[in-house]
């Protein structure tokens, strides 16, 4: 307990609370009196303000003293949970993110829980189950059903009773009144994927494996970066990392970057550690992730696997933290506060003094820099498993393809590959980062594009539903019979998307079994585990899809894998672009030619003459790196130096560009007090100028290191506009 201070009133027990109001002008210590034992990281009801109801809170402190008059203080009204929800490692990390991102410390705090706790929207699932209790002789031969009930749980122990009723009626109120039938609550865990997972063993490791186990082990650098081609097994070599760290009595963390591979990871971890795994991700119900947390939080499950968001999982005592495709921008997120994974599995890594793995076939650059240059630990995984060979890539010149008459978007060699794949009993997968059906729509008399009422963004057209969707804010549209602005009914298509893909392959090879993976066909908890089950039982022929397919996936079967459009990511305005063709392209290709069979990838492209496209046709992640790291320390670009953008959004463009203006004027007086820190410095609407029926506006900001970027998030915090959004992001994942 801390020292009495003078004038401090002894209370017995006082909490320090922080109300559960993500708002600045309440973001502060609260003291409470508690006549009852309490903990800091309880989440509490106090009463707060001057209404009779209560506000649910965090206790962040226990102490015996107060500066608060008795007759001025209020009490707990009652403590949540019967456990502190909150670690104290939690609450030491909710502290530094509220500094860290200029956000209220309530904001931080929310992100170790799951939301519908929070809001007493979901809580411990109980069922009722039946047992027998007496001698089932004494029920009469003529009480068939009776008898058939008894047996039943003679044989099973017990059942739901909502089961028993359904399949024996009346014959179970019949029992219970005979008195041999006992009637029990218990807890119904709410299990994600039925638990499913086969019993398996560990791997034996190949050398090139066990010296990266013994780098990362060995090394006393905080962090280690595995650096693997696909399928070279970076898999076992986390698995056998996290068995250590279970046997030293400690926890896990493991974060995949996509949805779509958590149900893949589960079963491989689970095949290995049981029911000490659990998942944690945004497609679980309310009462899965709850029950999944829970179980973290007592200790009963010891790793927790999941998206960006299980970072933030309540495990205690971590012994291992996993970043697996470090690369991928997803572990950037996208609301308040805009936390990086890395940042946040850092400060947890430091916390625990345990080691923190990041691993990819294809680094970013910033951390394959920070490997070189000795920072990070570096362990490398040169070849596949066995010594397989990586899939031959051949670049086509789709505009050949254009002059030869060629209309499709399957190149002549492509369709060759894809008929020798199909009739020799193997699999493909097609990949093309566009859903939809076309890029846009058209009208070839005025050149007028089909717009979002809310987005200044093109609509795409989706065949399956006869719609026109933005991919921005979700709205739907019925496809127009004219040109809304001249009438025409000369209206056409531009673009392929994953849906016009489909109907093309439909076409050509009636007889194959297609599926689609994209945003439009993984709705719900299962939505891609289903789509991959399908694919990986070979109840298909052919996969069709975007980024979604590129990463982590492992399919025997597949020889075969088609790059439609590689050129599409390479131009975008961003400083990133083409590392994430090369990582995309790498990436995707590598999902084939796993197994026994050799692989094939055809890349169409455009500008095939591309150093980019080039380096990754030849997996030479070297080569690439050196051109892009040179690229960027020319131009001063990240690595060498830090991207901050402040964006200023809301529904009125009057009251947004005034708030612009102020935050604007904030930020010049930081840029003249330390102008030697600026690279560059300017105001701008942003590149999509509004989404979902919000302006957006926004000042960017390169800085050198130890630019001023504490004062411009002191700067953003300070402004008080109502209705106008304003925030901070450092090196976005996506600049429009």
């Amino acid at each position: 307990m801390p020292p009495q201070t003078r004038g401090a009133f002894l209370m017995g027990m006082i909490a320090e609370v922080i109300v559960d109001i993500a708002h600045s002008d309440v973001d502060k210590i609260f003291d409470y009196a508690c006549d009852f034992e309490i903990a800091a990281g309880t989440r509490v009801a106090v009463p707060f303000g001057f209404g009779k109801g209560t506000t649910t809170g965090f206790v962040i402190r226990v102490k015996s003293s107060t500066d608060i008059a008795p007759e001025k203080l209020k009490k707990i009204s009652r403590a949540e949970e019967d456990y502190p929800a909150l670690t104290a490692e939690s609450l030491s990390l909710a502290r530094k993110i509220s500094a860290r991102y200029r956000v209220p410390l309530a904001l931080s705090l929310r992100l170790f829980l799951p939301a519908e706790m929070r809001t007493g929207k979901v809580g411990e699932a109980y069922k009722e189950y039946a047992r027998l209790a007496g001698d089932p002789a004494e029920i009469p031969a003529r009480a068939r059903a009776q008898r058939a009930l008894a047996d039943h749980l003679a044989e099973r122990g017990e059942e739901e009773v909502t089961a028993l009723r359904k399949q024996f009626g009346a014959a179970v109120n019949a029992l219970q009144e005979r008195g041999l039938l006992v009637l029990e609550k218990k807890r119904k865990m709410r299990d994600p994927y039925g638990g499913a997972a086969g019993k398996g063993q560990a791997h034996a490791l190949t050398p090139a494996q066990r010296e990266a186990v013994r780098r990362i082990s060995k090394t006393d650098k905080t962090v280690s970066l595995l650096f693997g081609v696909t399928g070279s097994g970076k898999t076992e070599v986390y698995l056998d990392l996290i068995a250590a760290a279970l046997e030293r009595g400690k926890t896990a963390l493991f974060l995949v970057p996509e949805i779509s591979l958590t149900p893949q990871m589960l079963f491989r971890l689970r095949s290995r550690f049981q029911s000490a795994v659990a998942i944690l991700h945004s497609g679980l119900s309310a009462g899965e992730r709850f029950d999944e947390w829970q179980r973290l939080r007592t200790g009963e499950a010891r790793i927790a696997v999941g998206a960006r968001s299980a970072v933030f999982a309540p495990v205690e005592n971590v012994g291992l933290i996993v970043i697996d495709e470090e690369h991928d921008g997803s572990y950037s997120s996208e609301s308040s506060p805009r936390y990086n994974t890395f940042d946040i599995a850092l400060l947890r890594a430091k916390y625990n003094g345990c080691k923190l793995v990041l691993g990819s076939a294809t680094p970013a650059v910033e951390t394959y820099r920070r490997a070189k240059e000795g920072e990070f630990e570096l362990a490398t995984l040169p070849e596949r498993i066995n010594a397989r060979p990586m899939p031959e890539v051949r670049i086509v010149d789709m505009r050949r393809e254009v002059r030869r008459g060629n209309p499709s978007p399957f190149s002549a060699l492509l369709k060759e590959k894809l008929e020798a794949c199909l009739s020799g009993g193997n699999q493909a997968i097609l990949f093309l980062n566009r859903r939809g059906y076309s890029q846009t729509v058209i009208c070839r008399d005025c050149g007028n594009v089909l717009k979002c009422e809310h987005c200044d963004v093109a609509l795409t057209y989706h065949s399956e539903e006869d719609r026109l969707k933005c991919h921005y804010c979700g709205a739907c549209y019925r496809m127009p019979k004219a040109c809304p602005a001249c009438g025409s009914t000369h209206i056409r298509y531009v673009g392929t998307g994953t849906q016009r893909v489909v109907s093309e392959l439909k076409t050509l090879y009636p007889e194959a079994r297609i599926l689609r993976m994209d945003v439009d066909t993984t709705g719900g908890k299962e939505g891609h585990y289903k789509i991959l089950k399908q694919f990986a039982s070979r109840q298909a022929d052919i996969l069709v899809g975007t980024q979604m397919v590129a990463k982590g996936h492992d399919f025997p079967a597949v020889t075969l894998v088609g790059i439609l459009d590689a050129d599409m990511g390479l131009y975008f305005p961003d400083y990133r672009s083409g590392e994430r063709t090369f990582q995309l392209v790498t990436q995707v290709a590598g999902r084939c030619g796993r197994a026994e069979d050799k692989g094939e990838a055809v890349l169409q492209t455009y500008s095939p003459e591309n150093a980019i496209l080039r380096f990754a046709a030849q997996y030479d992640y070297e080569g690439f790196y050196e051109h892009e790291i040179a690229m960027r320390a020319a131009t001063m670009f990240p690595p060498f130096a830090k991207i901050v953008r402040v964006m200023v959004t809301g529904e009125d463009e009057r009251e947004t560009l005034d708030a612009l203006k102020e935050i604007y004027g904030a930020l010049t007086q930081i840029y003249n007090a330390d102008a030697d820190k600026f690279l560059f410095f300017n105001r701008m609407h942003a590149p999509v100028k509004r989404i979902q029926n919000k302006f957006r506006y926004q000042v960017l900001m390169r800085l050198l290191e130890g630019g001023p970027l504490k004062e411009i998030y002191g700067a953003v915090a300070a402004l008080k506009h109502k209705n106008v959004l304003c925030y901070v992001e450092e090196n976005p994942s996506n600049l429009s």
